[in-house]
């Protein structure tokens, strides 16, 4: 199993920016499907977005298209989310996660599909 270890989280205002990262260990990195998941207080854990690990290719929520980027780079064996114009709706901890199953996009991913979870990173977004 890979290991993973989120970073980046923090407070911020309304409009503003953070990037998070998730730093892997163990197996290769490349070799993983990766996806970040949030999960608000009082509220069920929702997928955010998933890298495969062929190709490269992207998928979003609808909460979050066209503010977040997903990224990863393989030689530093580190998954990235850039998320800007933040609003208070995406206070949650946020959670990196690998998948060895997920090879295309052909459904939204569940959090069932990832076998290995970092700890989370608490992003706070003041109105």
């Amino acid at each position: 199993q890979v290991q993973l270890v989120e970073s980046g989280g923090g407070l911020v205002q309304a409009g503003g920016s953070l990037r998070l990262s998730c730093t892997a260990s163990g197996r290769t990195f490349s070799s993983y499907t990766m996806g970040w998941f949030r999960q608000a207080p009082a509220k069920e854990r929702e997928f955010v977005a998933v890298i495969t690990r062929i190709g490269g290719r992207t998928s979003y929520a609808d909460s979050v298209k066209g503010r977040f980027t997903i990224s990863r780079d393989n030689a530093k064996n580190t998954l990235y989310l850039q998320m800007n114009s933040l609003k208070p709706d995406d206070t949650a901890v946020y959670y990196c996660a690998a998948s060895r199953t997920i090879a295309s996009l052909t459904r939204t991913p569940l959090g069932g599909d990832f076998g290995s979870w970092g700890q989370g990173t608490q992003v706070t977004v003041s109105s």
